[in-house]
């Protein structure tokens, strides 16, 4: 189908024809005129097959040709900046295109002025709780990777917000883009959509299994790899021989690492010369500090090859991401993860592992969804005229099995993760706090609307649902007279996006705070909380951290458990708190990521969600303890750029973090008066600063004419006015 024969608002076409986009797809044949009538649409494809195409056309019919507002709800957030991207192409004809992942306790009233929206599931959900009114205006709302409402930690997210927009507005025009999953049908019977599903892909797919030197294919071909010993090298090396590149998936941060390692001086036989890369310092540095990791990624990169995990940071992930799509770097081992995530195809997907470990349960087989989302990203569209996805055996016998359960098996169904009061209870709280439900029985017509009610019988949620109650009622968030209210320790934990038992904990140390106690009591506090997953216990911990026990235990606010099983847990918990106590003690990372076994990005991801338990603690204690105020002010600034109380003032400055700021104070620029008065080519001098950053520092400080005012400074850009001090993004990689 041509872009002619659809009914697009004018310019869109030009700006598709720009893209290189002349027709349409077939499932999008099907699908794209169902969106721009207004349809509900449930559109289950294959990966790269343009699904995201489909929503775009939707949400500017709604914005240029129906006046409306559209939203756009992402799982991850690399994957909001890269549809944010994609929209952007179209604000020439007039649309504004705004994101939004953060910031769980702000309506953003500022988001009124676009029309179309990329946030988070989590984030929606805050909007909807902070009763946004610019909300109402919403007639779209597309959800992407819709399949993962199977995911017990976000799926029950998205399900609820869903069901929220749908009863607010019965108008509402809902697109669900998901992978091909065995009860679609289900679902987009759950949504009144139109359900559209194809196994149609514009580079078609070829899946088999590596066994002793061949590659037999489902199709019944077959396909002889030069062994070079190590299956994965060898079908690394054959890919990028023919001029392709490789995805390699295995089950561990640390396989990823490895394997890339291993791969990397192999490299040179079909990469002889050295991969540089723009700004390339930024893979070997975390917050200013190179790193093991940031040195082994670089290591690797200059080979052609890296690795991809969620021990990396953002930036880190960003640079890798980016080589690889321009073909710099030829081959990137990740975890799982990746399939999931931001569209990133090779032509040659290799698997190598079926099984993950549990805790608690052992290996356990990866799921046939997950596999086949694994094996949707080979195939480069416009580069390839064809991808392969490759499972590895070690012999006949495993092969056949990963033929029958993987390659020839069916998707498993999807599933609501809804019905548990662990899951049910900040949900509830958000509903009795924003009047969408006032008593058991509107709750409960509520919750008859999900698709867990859906899909399955309500049989135990009305038990779930009295836990959640009489929880929430026992706790004081919520009081019930002639109907439920929520009062406003409920409101504000409601708004503040945390767990409700994570209040509770933080109420009763709040209550247990005095002037004289010091600070480790708050981070264990926040750390003891079901929003902070602890750090794994290892054999090897266990005297150092009972001798940190002893030291600190003055300190600690909550009450250390005397049952043996919640010591253990307990003792998960200080080791977790001691990881973001080092870190504000000002700990070289690369030493402390070596003493608590984990990647700059766990470091980034505990330390923004420890200073949003931080600032949530600062909140509650405005009801509880004013004296706790203060220090909590304080302590959300140092976790943030994580250096002592001597630094606060240094690192105000744009372009000055924890290193910087503890150079300038050992050279005797211990404020902002100093940093005033010293010579600008002093300044420079002093190790890690240079001239740009002294002239920028002067200019600052108001050393310079026409600049800031002698008693101020410039806030950083990565630093919140001060009425918005303490407000952070909540991690969600990392989800």
């Amino acid at each position: 189908m041509r872009l002619e024969e659809l009914e697009l608002p004018p310019g869109v076409a030009d700006v598709l024809k720009g893209e290189g986009i002349t027709s349409l797809y077939p499932p999008q044949e099907k699908a794209v005129p169902l969106a721009l009538k207004g349809r509900n649409l449930f559109l289950a494809v294959p990966t790269a097959s343009g699904k995201s195409l489909v929503a775009y056309l939707a949400a500017i019919k709604q914005v240029l040709e129906r006046g409306g507002k559209a939203l756009y709800i992402v799982p991850l957030r690399a994957l909001a900046a890269e549809k944010y991207d994609d929209l952007k192409r179209f604000e020439a004809l007039g649309v504004r295109v705004g994101v939004s992942v953060g910031d769980f306790d702000s309506p953003d009233p500022e988001l009124e002025r676009y029309d179309i929206i990329v946030a988070t599931s989590e984030k929606a959900d805050s909007l909807l709780r902070h009763r946004s009114s610019w909300l109402q205006k919403i007639s779209l709302v597309v959800a992407d990777e819709v399949h993962l409402i199977h995911d017990p930690e976000r799926g029950p997210t998205l399900e609820v917000t869903l069901t929220k927009f749908r009863r607010f507005n019965p108008g509402l025009q809902v697109i669900a883009l998901s992978a091909t999953v065995k009860n679609s049908k289900e679902l987009a019977s759950w949504l009144d959509a139109e359900h559209v599903s194809s196994e149609w892909r514009p580079t078609p797919l070829k899946e088999g299994v590596y066994v002793e030197g061949e590659v037999r294919f489902t199709d019944n071909s077959k396909r002889r790899i030069e062994n070079q010993g190590d299956p994965v090298w060898s079908l690394v090396r054959d890919s990028i021989k023919e001029g392709g590149q490789a995805l390699v998936f295995v089950n561990t941060r640390r396989s990823t690492e490895a394997l890339a390692m291993k791969m990397a001086p192999l490299m040179k036989e079909v990469m002889p010369e050295k991969v540089k890369l723009e700004q390339e310092e930024d893979l070997l540095q975390d917050h200013g500090e190179p790193t093991s990791i940031g040195k082994k990624l670089r290591a690797c990169v200059h080979k052609g090859v890296a690795f991809h995990n969620a021990g990396l940071t953002n930036e880190q992930r960003r640079m890798v991401e980016e080589a690889f799509k321009k073909g710099r770097i030829k081959a990137i081992v990740a975890t799982p993860t990746l399939a999931a995530g931001i569209n990133l195809p090779a032509r040659r997907v290799i698997i190598r592992e079926v099984y993950r470990f549990e805790g608690g349960v052992g290996n356990v087989p990866i799921p046939v969804l997950e596999i086949k989302q694994m094996c949707g990203r080979a195939g480069r569209p416009k580069y390839d005229k064809f991808g392969e996805a490759i499972l590895i055996a070690k012999n006949e016998e495993e092969s056949s099995f990963l033929f029958d359960n993987y390659l020839l098996g069916e998707t498993e169904e999807i599933f609501s993760k809804l019905g548990s009061e662990d899951v049910l209870r900040s949900h509830i709280l958000a509903l009795i706090a924003t009047s969408t439900t006032n008593s058991k029985e509107s709750l409960m017509d509520f919750l008859n609307s999900t698709f867990f009610a859906h899909q399955t019988t309500m049989l135990g949620m009305e038990d779930a649902v009295e836990g959640v109650l009489a929880f929430l009622k026992g706790e004081e968030m919520v009081r019930e007279e002639d109907q439920f209210k929520a009062t406003f320790f409920g409101r504000r934990v409601s708004d503040l996006y945390i767990d409700p038992v994570s209040a509770v904990k933080m109420r009763d140390a709040l209550r247990a705070y005095r002037t004289d106690a010091g600070a480790f009591g708050f981070l264990h506090a926040a750390c003891a909380t079901p929003d902070m997953l602890p750090l794994y216990l290892r054999r090897s911990d266990n005297d150092w951290l009972e001798t940190k026990v002893v030291e600190r235990g003055a300190e600690l606010l909550l009450p250390i458990p005397a049952d043996l099983g919640e010591y253990e847990f307990f003792l998960a918990e200080v080791k977790t708190a001691c990881v973001l106590d080092d870190w504000m003690e000002e700990m070289e990372e690369d030493p402390l990521l070596e003493k608590y076994g984990i990647g700059p990005g766990d470091l980034r991801s505990k330390v923004e969600l420890g200073e949003w338990l931080l600032y949530s603690m600062r909140e509650l204690a405005n009801i509880f303890n004013k004296d706790a105020y203060a220090p909590l002010t304080e302590l959300m600034v140092r976790m943030r750029y994580g250096v002592r109380r001597e630094l606060l003032d240094l690192v105000k400055l744009r372009g000055v973090g924890r290193a910087r700021a503890r150079s300038l104070f050992e050279h005797g620029v211990r404020s902002l008066g100093d940093a005033r008065g010293i010579e600008v080519g002093k300044l420079a001098h002093i190790p890690k600063i240079g001239e740009v950053l002294a002239k920028s520092i002067k200019e600052q400080v108001g050393a310079s004419p026409g600049k800031t005012a002698p008693d101020q400074v410039v806030p950083r850009k990565d630093e919140p006015a001060p009425e918005e001090k303490g407000k952070s993004q909540r991690s969600l990689l990392d989800f």
